[in-house]
């Protein structure tokens, strides 16, 4: 298993007024191309509850040059930006090796494919086994938990494993 990298020590935080994760992770997204920002860019989503509830998005880079040029352009748009994260467990959608974690993946394949550190299991005290099958959904959302990268994961059909976020959610109150 290679060893995730540490988190990038440069980030910014973008207020765009998203609302729904969903919308947030669709301009990250947008904002990540349209900007052509390198691979090793962490890009995440956080819940900001100041009286005017939204998901904001930071980026963050090993090296603060890539930043300066994102900050500037995402200002000439319109968009509050300011230096740092908005905090430390943001929600990522954005980092190394998200896009390799398709279809199904053993949790050792997960770790080695990407800057996830670490995966827990809802209701268990340890790790998983590596050799776990995980079915991605082709969503795999893990979050900053004490400087590391981490997938909450619960159990599934079959012995298998699924990402705790689930990549379709049913909207609150949509039977009523």
């Amino acid at each position: 298993m290679t060893p995730a990298p540490a988190p990038a020590p440069h980030a910014i935080g973008i207020d765009t007024g998203a609302t729904t994760l969903r919308e947030a992770d669709h301009l990250l997204r947008a904002l990540v191309a349209e900007l052509g920002l390198p691979d090793g860019v962490f890009g995440c989503t956080h819940l900001v509850r100041d009286g005017r509830p939204r998901v904001a998005l930071s980026l963050a880079a090993a090296e603060e040059p890539v930043l300066r040029a994102a900050r500037d352009r995402l200002r000439e748009q319109g968009h509050e930006v300011r230096d740092g994260a908005w905090d430390a467990v943001g929600r990522a959608v954005r980092y190394p090796g998200a896009d390799a974690l398709t279809g199904t993946l053993t949790v050792a394949e997960l770790l080695a494919r990407s800057a996830i550190d670490r995966v827990t299991v809802l209701g268990t005290p340890g790790e998983p086994a590596p050799d776990t099958p995980l079915v991605t959904r082709d969503h795999v959302r893990p979050q900053w938990q004490d400087g590391r990268l981490v997938l909450a994961a619960m159990p599934a059909a079959g012995g298998t494993l699924v990402p705790f976020e689930d990549p379709d959610p049913t909207p609150c109150c949509a039977d009523h």
